[in-house]
């Protein structure tokens, strides 16, 4: 299928991380049943942010301190940035023409999505493993400084940051004009967007790195307690908690959420699959190794990549193994899935795109 027929016929993107600012990690176009490797494009060193995929480009950093612009029917590279340093596992998110991504020197950079061209950036005072979140005329992103911060969409002027006690990892969702984000300082954060005051605090019941996942007034997440929580962020209550009662291990890994599941990896080598009410387990999936990858939902798919260098499809209701492509370097990045096509880095530093 060409391209452009593919676009019209997904009619979606994937502009951030996790896919839209509530962080759910489901791709609103379908994916071909049979995938197959189109294209591969090699970034020199490891490739551990996650693509985001718009107007037929996919972005991505590496630690090879550049942010790439491939082409997504072809592969070929359309420009590269040179960032302050090496891009970890921040994520670009695009809007309106503009890619926005964070690096391990703490500059938030403000990118021309057509032509690589900077347009502004902002230097927090440590690295930034977060992923910027477009809301409104603003960018959030969170700094290994301690702080969440605020800025201008239109110059990268500092509107506000919010100070916690440690370390700001993840990624914050947003809905109704809050950021909500936990943290490495185990306390869950609902902040608001406007001014930056916190409306929202409740324990997160242990360091929290992954990002949270939003549905309604509830978020799910897990943490380095070994445990996935579901939270009720109006009520600042815990509504259940999910822990492996065979080997307990952190969850590293960001969870997707569709309908009534829960889908995300443990360093306990599993993907979990979970009830969203109960946190029930529904089924576990086996890979050889820890998996901080978090997975993509499409359709009745979910797609993952595990860090013994595989890159899995397995079947959401069931768990049930679909098909798998052997990367051979760990895959730590989470997938991107636009225009019936899937994107995945490795730390070998190879960029691989799936379709028919």
């Amino acid at each position: 299928m060409l391209l452009g027929a593919a676009l019209m016929l997904a009619g979606a993107e994937w502009p951030q991380f996790r896919a839209n600012p509530q962080l759910t990690g489901v791709a609103a176009g379908p994916v071909p049943a049979a995938l197959k490797l189109l294209w591969t494009y090699d970034a020199g060193e490891s490739v551990e942010s996650s693509a985001a995929i718009s107007a037929g480009t996919v972005y991505v950093g590496s630690r090879s301190k550049d942010l790439l612009a491939i082409d997504l029917e072809t592969g070929k590279l359309r420009w590269k940035y040179r960032a302050a340093d090496e891009i970890g596992e921040s994520s670009p998110a695009v809007a309106d023409g503009v890619v926005y991504v964070g690096d391990l020197a703490g500059v938030l950079h403000a990118v021309n999505a057509a032509d690589g061209k900077a347009i502004w950036t902002f230097k927090t005072e440590a690295e930034i493993k977060s992923s910027p979140v477009v809301a409104g005329d603003r960018v959030l992103i969170g700094s290994y400084d301690n702080h969440l911060y605020c800025l201008a969409r239109r110059g990268g002027k500092l509107l506000w940051k919010f100070a916690s006690t440690n370390y700001v990892h993840g990624t914050p969702a947003v809905a109704n004009g809050i950021a909500y984000v936990g943290g490495c300082d185990e306390v869950f954060h609902g902040i608001r967007i406007a001014d930056g005051r916190e409306v929202a605090q409740f324990a997160a019941g242990g360091p929290t790195a992954a990002s949270p996942a939003l549905i309604g007034q509830v978020a799910f997440f897990g943490n380095f307690n070994d445990e996935v929580v579901a939270a009720d962020v109006v009520r600042k209550q815990i509504l259940w908690r999910y822990q492996n009662p065979r080997s307990q291990f952190p969850f590293y890994s960001s969870a997707a959420v569709v309908g009534d599941r829960v889908v995300l990896g443990g360093r306990d080598k599993l993907v979990h699959c979970l009830n969203a009410k109960t946190g029930k387990s529904l089924w576990t999936f086996a890979t050889r190794a820890r998996v901080d990858s978090s997975p993509a939902i499409a359709g009745d798919r979910v797609y993952v990549g595990s860090s013994d260098g595989r890159f899995y499809v397995l079947d959401l209701v069931t768990g049930r193994k679909l098909w798998v492509f052997e990367a051979g370097a760990p895959l730590t990045a989470s997938p991107a899935i636009a225009a019936g096509r899937v994107v995945i880095g490795s730390q070998d530093g190879r960029v691989y795109c799936f379709g028919e």
